[in-house]
């Protein structure tokens, strides 16, 4: 078995991911996947691309969907 480190913002990106429903969810996998075979093998540096503000919000928008999504269903 094989253990991956992950920094504190891949963490959060995969809490975001997972929040999501599974239908969207697919889609940023399906989206990520393309951005890897667009990178060539090189490694991507995420913190060029996402903030720590940027990755706080988008966990808000996470959690606050699946909060109305858990209100809708009772």
């Amino acid at each position: 078995m094989v253990t991956m480190v992950l920094s504190a913002q891949e963490e959060s990106l995969i809490g975001v991911v997972r929040a999501l429903p599974p239908e969207e969810a697919g889609k940023v996998l399906n989206w990520a996947r393309q951005l890897a075979d667009l990178a060539g093998g090189r490694t991507i540096e995420w913190s060029d691309s996402w903030t720590d503000e940027d990755l706080a919000d988008a966990a808000a928008a996470a959690v606050q969907r699946f909060e109305d999504q858990e209100r809708e269903n009772r």
